[in-house]
């Protein structure tokens, strides 16, 4: 998503690898859309839950009290003091995503590229860079060029399924 034009959206805890949280008790649920709709809308707190930023404290370091609504105990293990240095955390690659989008972005049009594979998409931007993810299940060979970025590691030099990687 970071690879093509125009303005982007990260959604609040996507940087740090957190899901919604599904498992907040009813009783300290706080989205009207919740209690308008009983049984039927779970409404929007699961994705509210404050972000971790330490792996202790009442509110993982939210703030100095408890939160306004519930963290998991796996939060402490997606904080941002535990991801902050780790150059394999979901935090460092979106940071170094960010900088490369800053580094190398335009507004310019991309040009799909052909790969010979029906599971793998791939565009060049003007720059003079690309990106490639292979949706399918086995690893693929990438194209010539200078790995700038990858969603997870390579396998012997091949892009595995479910990844993306951006060349130079």
């Amino acid at each position: 998503m970071l690879a093509l034009p125009g303005s982007t959206y990260l959604y609040q805890g996507e940087e740090l690898g957190l899901h919604e949280v599904a498992d907040i008790p009813a009783a300290e649920r706080q989205d009207p859309a919740f209690f308008r709709n009983p049984g039927v809308d779970m409404g929007r707190d699961g994705c509210r839950v404050p972000l971790p930023w330490s792996r202790e404290g009442s509110s993982f370091g939210f703030g100095a009290g408890a939160p306004h609504l519930p963290q998991p105990a796996w939060f402490a293990e997606c904080s941002v003091e535990v991801q902050d240095d780790d150059p394999a955390s979901v935090l460092s690659l979106y940071r170094r995503a960010l900088a490369l989008r800053h580094e190398l972005q335009s507004n310019a049009e991309l040009e799909w590229l052909e790969t010979g594979h029906p599971h793998v998409l791939a565009f060049r931007r003007p720059n003079g860079w690309m990106s490639v993810t292979n949706f399918g299940e086995e690893p693929v060979d990438l194209p010539p060029g200078e790995v700038l970025l990858t969603s997870a590691p390579l396998a012997d030099g091949h892009l595995v399924r479910g990844s993306t990687a951006w060349l130079r």
